[in-house]
């Protein structure tokens, strides 16, 4: 998600301006850096009213002598008198910012897009950045079918080969040089050199879902650097691995209660029985059945099995917009067909229309073994590093913090928990379904938002919340 943002007197003036910032940006490199933090970018029309250019940066901070990757950027230019630049994340981990706002140029208000330059990039890892890819087409359809709920020997052994076939796909084909460069730290790192190669002395920075633990991990590193920054469907740092699938366990449970109840209102609902309980128990029956017999689907010749059928209707749960498309999934699922949900878990992991795959998984799977090595990596190729602490960034402005209360993939007190150990967290609510609140939840709430991001004055915490 993201966008950019006749008197020779004022030209001077902005001209003068734009010397300082960049002066001050390089100014804080430390030495060995400087031809990282000084560079140049070289933008270009890459289509529809973009740009795009690389970034130079060393792929081990320990070692910038050493070997350098680009980061791929994209930007919409201001269109207005420009303010500065607003970097977008759009989570993940493995979303490619380039082609995420590619697909949506209306992810900033035009009020925040009047002032700034809207800019994104492909983490390193990810898109155009260096891409960790580990399996082919076959490969990843036959990984993302892998039984999800082994239930005897067979299945255990099964995915337990799967792992570590794909550990050592990834440690072939991606290398374990790359693997153990791509996590969320140095990420926050390439996001400063960011900041100075675009000539702004603070960074404007707004993430969604993963897009907030890069933002906190970059307010853990340069607090004093930043000049406004949102963090939409937060995650709390401080958490490890487990602790936070366990989160998201209770975060889809609400989600698919309160879809659910949506359904029993609605014409077409599959589920007779209008009771939570009853409709939970027939799901279980669909994942038993796909688990013993995987349903048809009339796209190709997959056979669409218990995995596929958990991916799809928890993808769905992410958007109350899906809703009507999960109803009709789940309808023709009970009576064998799984076209529609082949068709949600295939958008889900990134599959393309032309059978080949983004690299998104692949990408996820090698930062989060780097960042939370404590969960499911026991046959990763390189060793990450556990982060897991409070952040507190003193020394930083206020720092928005938005949860939503029904927020299946990063739940609400996630967001009340990473708002209260920030030194200065100003904690929104929005009091809705799906995931993330900016240009999708209430008016009020996007009103407040934009008004700090372009003034950089923090609203009320609490602003907007009807809980």
């Amino acid at each position: 998600m993201r966008r950019l943002f006749t008197i020779i007197a004022p030209v001077i003036a902005s001209l003068i301006a734009v010397a300082g910032l960049a002066g001050t940006a390089r100014a804080a490199a430390p030495g060995a850096l400087d031809g990282f933090y000084g560079q140049r970018l070289a933008w270009s029309g890459c289509g529809s009213g973009y740009e795009c250019a690389k970034l130079r940066v060393p792929l081990d901070y320990s070692r910038p002598g050493g070997k350098q990757i680009k980061i791929s950027l994209i930007r919409l230019k201001a269109t207005g008198e420009k303010t500065g630049s607003i970097v977008l994340n759009f989570g993940g981990p493995g979303m490619s910012g380039v082609d995420a706002l590619k697909a949506n140029k209306a992810i900033v208000s035009a009020s925040v897009r009047q002032r700034f330059d809207v800019v994104s990039f492909d983490p390193r890892g990810v898109g155009g950045s260096s891409p960790v890819r580990c399996l082919g087409t076959l490969g990843l359809d036959a990984l993302f079918a892998t039984d999800p709920t082994p239930d005897d020997r067979a299945e255990v052994k099964a995915s337990k080969q799967w792992s570590k076939a794909f550990a050592k796909a990834c440690a072939a084909n991606a290398g374990k040089q790359l693997l153990a460069h791509v996590g969320t730290g140095e990420t926050a790192r390439d996001m400063d050199v960011l900041r100075a190669a675009l000539g702004e002395a603070r960074l404007t920075y707004l993430g969604w879902s993963y897009g907030t633990y890069l933002g906190a991990r970059y307010a853990d590193l340069f607090p004093r650097r930043i000049r406004a920054m949102v963090l939409d469907g937060a995650e709390n740092p401080s958490q490890t691995g487990p602790e936070f699938a366990r989160s998201q366990q209770l975060g889809f449970k609400v989600a698919m209660e309160s879809f659910l109840r949506d359904c029993f209102a609605t014409k077409g609902c599959p589920f007779r029985k209008h009771s939570v309980s009853a409709a939970l128990r027939k799901l279980d029956a669909l994942y038993r059945r796909a688990d013993r017999a995987p349903l048809r689907n009339v796209y190709d010749g997959r056979q669409v099995s218990e995995a596929i059928v958990r991916t799809g209707v928890m993808s769905a749960l992410y958007s109350t917009a899906s809703w009507p498309y999960l109803r009709k999934a789940l309808s023709a699922a009970y009576k064998g067909d799984g076209t529609y949900l082949l068709g949600l878990a295939d958008s889900y992991n990134g599959r393309r229309p032309d059978g080949t795959y983004a690299n998104q998984y692949e990408a996820l799977a090698a930062i989060n073994c780097l960042d939370h090595p404590e969960s499911r990596c026991p046959y990763w190729p390189v060793k990450g590093t556990r982060f897991t602490r409070k952040v507190r960034a003193e020394g930083s402005p206020p720092i928005v913090v938005v949860g939503t209360t029904r927020d299946p993939a990063t739940p609400y007190k996630l967001a009340k928990d990473l708002a209260a150990q920030l030194s200065k967290g100003v904690l929104l609510t929005n009091d809705a379904d799906g995931h993330t609140a900016y240009r999708g939840g209430s008016s009020c709430l996007e009103r407040q938002i934009d008004r700090y991001l372009i003034t950089a004055r923090a609203p009320r915490p609490g602003a907007c919340a009807r809980v």
